[in-house]
This record gives structure tokens, sequence and C-alpha cells, in this order.
């Protein structure tokens, strides 16, 4: 943690700390307050770890954080939709671990301009966002890049997010503003601050993974693209995809350029260490770059940090324990995976008596997901309901309904050649995310039709819709009215557009309705309304051939969660 250095008359040797958080999601106070359990990571904890490095390292510390903030616990939406007249508890804190920079995240974006405009507004610091354009003016709609010096060494550092926004939010969410590729902006921008500022180092904040995948032909993940194309940065934080990662790679003209992801949940902080060597005019003539991911286990709750925030912790505590109603069984979303069931199948309903659609899409958000038998908190509906996302009715035919299943289920099952083959589409190991091959939140069923699933058929021929779920025909041509989440609306999974061969142009002019506050919102209302809960599965549809699926899906749950 030395931060040690020459006095500043020898104009020599500087030693610099960079410090990241990154996908924060909520996660403010050391307790789950959707669990009801304490938590090893947290900003607190990252408080006391901050504390004890700028013991060492005085003003010689830059502590960025890189999105993803506004999202995840019930602190962060009560602040954002709750109580919207007092401070955000968020820009509080962050100001008052003295962050000196932030950038913006696509879950912050999701929040919607009335949050992220407030939160930016009072948070102490530039929040940053290169590639966010302003479209009546054509400029950054946040500053690009800030300006450090520390001991006399210039540190530039360059904001971006991720551009995928529009393939997943709707555009009320980000009116007014379009996000440019990364790798044309960072040009753009690395040759201003070149000639504008002169930097002795570069640093890019890029809420972004490394890996360049292409999302509707956009650069989802550009982060590594950039530091390999665009000669200049000497470090490049990343966040976005969740994953640790810190390491070098080598850009074009021959440098070296580190890359360093944190992951998220404040369970571990990027810590950069820059050593920059002077002449004695001051002029840089050598830097070394190193880096290492700080796990916070090792950390204790800063109780300073705690006792600032004690009357806001207080707070979403009465909010998060507040009943609305009772569930006469406990429902879990493991089931979710091998057929039918009460969780998947209480949202679905939901879905419909809220919109009166004729049929249901959703999937479960989290594949642990579980709310007891008994009263029904505030906190449940986080379990229940892990996103803020809008709820929207589509007008699709039934071959598009059934081409947007044989997607979904495509994702999820694996082809059976035997009875001894897995259900599930697994992993051959733990790869990071689990076993399962794909995301659950892509995992698709439907409500409100009669279907088969045939597990040993390919992509386009597992599904067989036999009729509307009360007994009426189901027509092929005909057009229907279809509850789906905002996320899968705009064409996120793609399952909308490459499953049901939509084109994404035209998904807007297929949505006739949308909630003006997110679905958890409702299914709250929903709740408190009908008081009294009793989820079944619907059974309105299966695997086959069940001689098959059923043995398979014992051993696949076994594998996956351990014995029921």
């Amino acid at each position: 943690m030395d931060c040690l250095h020459l006095a500043a008359s020898d104009l020599k040797d500087v030693t610099l700390k960079l410090v990241e958080t990154s996908d924060v999601h909520g996660y403010y106070y050391p307790y789950d307050f959707i669990r009801r359990k304490p938590l090893k990571g947290s900003l607190a904890h990252v408080s006391s770890y901050v504390k004890e490095l700028r013991a060492t390292c005085g003003d010689n510390l830059i502590l960025m954080d890189n999105g993803d903030i506004l999202q995840g616990q019930p602190t962060a939406y009560y602040y954002n939709y709750i109580d919207t007249v007092s401070h955000h508890v968020n820009a509080e804190m962050l100001d008052y671990m003295r962050y000196d920079v932030g950038n913006m995240g696509n879950h912050d974006v999701e929040a919607g301009h009335a949050v992220y405009d407030r939160w930016v507004g009072e948070c102490g610091f530039p929040v940053l966002g290169a590639n966010i354009i302003d479209v009546k003016s054509g400029q950054p709609y946040l500053p690009p890049y800030q300006m450090f010096e520390r001991d006399g060494v210039s540190v530039a550092v360059l904001g971006m997010i991720t551009p995928s926004i529009p393939s997943w939010l709707p555009e009320t969410l980000w009116s007014g503003l379009r996000f440019e590729d990364m790798e044309q902006c960072a040009r753009k921008w690395v040759d201003i601050i070149r000639e504008k500022e002169n930097p002795d180092v570069l640093v890019g904040l890029f809420h972004a993974g490394p890996e360049g995948n292409r999302l509707d032909g956009v650069v989802e993940n550009a982060s590594a693209l950039v530091a390999e194309n665009v000669p200049g940065f000497d470090v490049v934080f990343m966040g976005h995809d969740h994953v640790r990662m810190c390491g070098k790679i080598v850009n074009v003209e021959g440098d070296s350029v580190l890359l360093v992801n944190p992951a998220n949940m404040a369970r571990t902080v990027s810590e950069v260490t820059v050593d920059v060597k002077r002449d004695a005019d001051g002029k840089v003539i050598g830097k070394s770059v190193s880096g290492r991911l700080v796990s916070m286990d090792a950390y204790p709750v800063d109780e300073d940090f705690m006792n600032a925030f004690r009357d806001q912790y207080e707070t979403v505590s009465r909010f998060v324990s507040r009943k609305i109603g009772r569930i006469d069984e406990t429902v879990s979303s493991k089931e979710a995976f091998f057929g039918p069931s009460a969780f998947v199948d209480l949202i679905h309903q939901l879905q419909l008596e809220i919109t009166g659609a004729d049929i249901s899409f959703c999937a479960p958000l989290s594949a642990t997901a579980e709310i007891k038998e008994g009263d029904i908190y505030v906190s449940d509906m986080f379990n229940l309901y892990k996103y803020e996302n809008l709820l929207y009715v589509m007008k699709l035919t039934g071959r598009e309904i059934k081409g947007f299943l044989e997607m979904s289920y495509a994702l999820w099952t694996n082809r059976m050649f035997s009875p001894n083959d897995h259900l599930i589409l697994l992993n051959e190991k733990d790869d990071g995310f689990g076993r399962i091959k794909n995301p659950s939140f892509n995992f698709d069923s439907a409500a409100g039709i009669i279907y088969t699933v045939d597990v040993t058929k390919p992509e386009g021929e597992k599904i067989s819709i036999k009729s509307m779920a009360d007994g009426s025909p189901f027509d092929l041509e005909a057009v229907y009215k279809v509850a789906v989440n905002s996320y899968r609306g705009n064409g996120g999974g793609d399952l909308l557009t490459k499953g049901a061969g939509i084109p994404r142009k035209e998904l807007a002019e297929r949505i006739v309705f949308s909630t003006d506050k997110d679905l958890r919102y409702y299914l709250m209302k929903r709740i408190e309304a009908v008081k009294e809960l009793r989820p079944k599965a619907l059974d309105q549809w299966k695997f086959i051939p069940e001689e098959w699926t059923v043995p398979a899906a014992e051993r696949d749950y076994g594998l996956l969660f351990g014995d029921k």
C-alpha cells in the first residue's frame, strides 16, 4: 500500500494509487435487505479499505466508481423512486468516501432520466460519459473526461459506457440521447486529450467488459478493443460483465496496457499502482503500472460510515419490513427450470391480470429465488422480481409466438438423444457463472396457451401448441396480445428478433400498452389488493417424452441444486 515519494523539490519519483469500484448494484450497507442477512461486501467495507489506503497514500489516491450503482438492493430503489426529495443516499455516501470521479452504467440509465439526472447533480464529483451524446446538441450529455494533478503528475480519466443500451431499455429512459461506438469515441477524445491536456497518465474508465462481442451490430463490450487499438492508455478499468480480471495486453504500438475489473457487489476492489519517474525538470521519463484485485472480506465495516448513514439505514429497513400480504406455500425459482412452477406461474398470472393480455411470457430472473410460506414483505418483492422492468403488451402472431418459444427452449434445454442425457443445457464444468450454459433470465415460458416441448427435436421443431388455455383453437396466423417485460419487449435476449423474427425497428410499433412504473410496483399493488396468494403451477406446458424428461429433471435438479 505504500505511496512513498521523494520531496517535491526533487521532482523525481511519484507513486499514485488508482482505485475502482464497479457494479456495486445497491450494496451500500453490509446488509442484504432482500434476504435479510449480513453481507461480506458493501461500500461500508470499501470505506474501511479506502481509509487505510489514504493513511499511506494521502492525496496520491484517485478513487473511481465505474457505474451500475443505482440498481440492485432496496436501498437504491427507495432513494430512486420512493423518497425523491431527500438527497440521494448514494450521492451522499460517495461524497463521504471522497470519490473523485464516477461513470455511468446501463443499470443507472435504467433508473430513468429523473433518477440519474438528479443523482449526477447531487454527486460532488463529475460523472463521466464521453459516448453518451445529447441528440439536440451533438455533444456529450455528461463530461467526457476529467483531469487530476497529483504531486505534479497529470492524470486524465476518460469515461464511456457500453453502447448497447437501446437493445435493452425503453427509449423513454434515455430519451434525447444516443450512444456512440466506444472505439470511435475513444479515438476522438484521446486525440483531444493529448492535444489539449498532454497528460502524464491516461486512464480508461469503461462500463463494458473486454470481449468484443456484438449485439444487434453494436460492440457491447469493447474495453479490450479500445485498449489494444487506441494507443495511449496506461490502464483501462472495466465493469458491466461481473467478471474479475487483472492482466496486461499489448496495444498496436507495442505498449502494454493493464486491464482490470473488480466484478460486482463491492466484494472486490481494483487497486492500480502507477510509479512515475521524472527528471529534475519535471518531465516524465518512465512509468510502470501494476494492479491487483483486493478482496473486501479482510476489511471490517466502517462504523463511522454506518453512523453517518444510520438514519437512512433505518428508513430502508422499515420500508422492506412492511407486510403486503400472505402466501400459503413456499415457492422457488429452482422448480422453473424443469417444468411449470408456482413461482413463475405466479408472475404469469399477475401479468395477465394486470394487462388483460391473451398470453404471458416471463422467465426466472434468478436461479435460486425463493418466497417462503407466510407473510409477504416488501423485501420479498425484490426476490420475486429482480429488475426494474416496465410491463408491456405487444401484438404477436401465433407463428411469432411459436418462434419465440422455440428459441427460448433451445437456449434452455439440451437436445436429448437417450434417456441418460441431460434435460438442461449445461456447461461441462462451472465456468464462473455456474453449470447452466445460458442465463436463466432468457428462459421464457408462456401462460395462456397449452403446449408441449419435445426435447428430442431440434430448434424449430420442439414446440407444439395445442390450444389456448381455455380450450379455444390457437391459430398461427392470428394476432394475440402478449404481456412481456420491457427488457424483452425492446429486444433483450433476441427472443423477439431472432426467435420470433420481428425486425428490431418494428418492435416499438408492436407495443400497444406500457406501464409507467416498474413491474415490481404493480406486482406489489396487486398482492396488496388480493391479500392472500395461493400459487399453484398452471400446468399449461410440459417436457416430452416424459419417460425421459421426468427422470432427467430429477438428476439435473440434484446436480444443480442438491437434493430436494
